[in-house]
């Protein structure tokens, strides 16, 4: 099978990644100034403009319902907040920044003496002109998130405290677009929908999730894919709890997170350590930059650790750039729109392309001649230069794939083995497939095997 994502790779450049790299940022630009959190209008309203570019289907889970150890959350949602000082002026203001309310605060609406509205206070010292991101979904409470320079501002007066919020029973929304493939077995694509305005962590992993989702659904891929936006931890719980008995059809998975940034790309490895997926990503990683690194996995992160957890132990790996934790930026306001840039935007989408072209080519053959090498000069294969796309042919791409397709070598295995890029090796393949030298291995085995 010839996968249509492949041209895509061996012709873009610059200029394409530039303007693939336009349109992720113009999505993220436009859920920027949305509230998020783990349920409530804005996510939903994040689902609905997701909507505009691929038919996401939305789900609706109600508060209370029961999903392994945890319970669905009451729903919140938040109209306004603000702190005024004693002359009545805004000093803190959820209008500026959605930040500025601690996520699920409950409402509050009273005065406060400087004393105790610092017990619900938080800043970032080292950083004196950021907003800290903080939340508090599983214990009620309110409080304010403000930079250390505001906070250094106030006065030893009386302050009054607005947060124009509910949190009732409700909803968990989320969103999920399958595109079926020729096999039944799928490729789960993750990524946790729930942040405010933080463009790295995760608008960049919403974005490129989109238009992957929106490349793939051009043609009918070999693997069906399953691309879910849910609110993070609780969300992929939810999912999983749900689709329990489904999720043995997911054979390969990825959660995308800060995929925006300008740090080198990391990807942590699924549970099972040596996943074709793990592979695949370690094998693309080492091609394309020695700063590039790949991690064991660790059950702490993302929603990769719900989905590898003992008891699902699925193959799913996280990409990011910069991991989480690890740039200075991570949950706070200067996580914004110039901290994301298109290049960075466009190299990771084009990564995750390279990742989903191997996965959909990577197939073991059978050498339909596997005793001796086959005569290659009266099939005019010794002398060719170019294949029927006119791509310079790789002599010895064909060597090695005719000598270790023996049904236990996939085209990966040849390409590390050989050193030859997987381009090659799958060229290499596609030529001998044409001039009957290659069966699948999904075929009836041969008979002198």
């Amino acid at each position: 099978m010839q996968l249509k994502t492949l041209p895509y790779l061996q012709n873009s450049n610059n200029s394409e990644i530039s303007q693939t790299g336009e349109k992720l940022y113009q999505l993220i630009s436009e859920l920027y100034p949305i509230c998020r959190s783990i349920t409530g209008n804005g996510f939903r309203k994040t689902l609905n403009i997701i909507q505009k570019h691929i038919p996401l289907e939305t789900h609706e889970i109600p508060t209370g319902t029961q999903v392994f150890d945890w319970t669905v959350p009451k729903e919140w949602n938040i109209n306004d907040a603000y702190i005024k000082n004693s002359q009545g002026e805004k000093i803190v203001d959820f209008a500026n920044s959605n930040l500025h309310a601690i996520n699920y605060s409950i409402p509050v609406d009273k005065k406060v003496s400087l004393a105790e509205l610092k017990e619900h206070l938080f800043t970032i010292p080292e950083y004196p002109g950021w907003i800290p991101y903080r939340t508090s979904y599983y214990q009620e409470m309110w409080g304010f998130c403000l930079s250390h320079n505001q906070y250094l501002q106030l006065q030893d007066e009386e302050y009054e405290v607005y947060i124009d919020s509910s949190l009732e029973p409700g909803y968990l929304s989320y969103g999920e677009y399958f595109i079926p493939g020729k096999t039944t077995d799928e490729v789960l694509i993750s990524c946790h929908a729930c942040h405010p305005s933080l463009c790295n962590d995760n608008l960049s992993g919403i974005s490129i999730a989109v238009f992957l989702a929106k490349h793939l659904s051009q043609f009918t891929p070999h693997y069906s894919y399953r691309f879910i936006f849910i609110p993070g931890t609780i969300g992929s719980i939810t999912w999983l709890a749900i689709n329990e008995k489904n999720v043995s059809a997911i054979k390969h998975g990825l959660v995308l997170t800060c995929l925006g940034d300008s740090g080198n790309f990391t990807y942590k490895k699924s549970r099972r350590g040596d996943a074709e997926i793990d592979n695949i990503v370690s094998y693309v990683l080492s091609n394309s930059n020695q700063q590039d690194k790949v991690i064991d996995f660790f059950p702490y992160g993302y929603d990769e650790r719900q989905y590898c957890s003992p008891g699902f132990n699925l193959p799913v790996g996280c990409l990011m750039r910069s991991p989480h934790n690890s740039f200075p930026e991570y949950h706070t306001s200067a996580d914004d729109l110039n901290f994301v840039q298109p290049q960075y935007l466009g190299e990771s989408f084009t990564k995750c392309i390279s990742i989903v072209s191997i996965l959909e080519n990577n197939q073991a053959y059978y050498n339909k001649n596997p005793k001796c090498e086959p005569q290659l000069g009266k099939r005019g294969l010794y002398e060719a230069d170019t294949d029927s796309q006119n791509r310079r042919l790789n002599r010895m791409a064909i060597l090695w794939v005719l000598n270790l397709s023996d049904g236990d070598y996939t085209l990966l295995d040849i390409a590390k083995k050989s050193g030859i890029a997987f381009d090659e090796i799958k060229q290499a393949a596609d030529v001998l497939l044409r001039y009957d030298l290659l069966t699948s291995s999904t075929e009836n085995e041969l008979e002198n095997f």
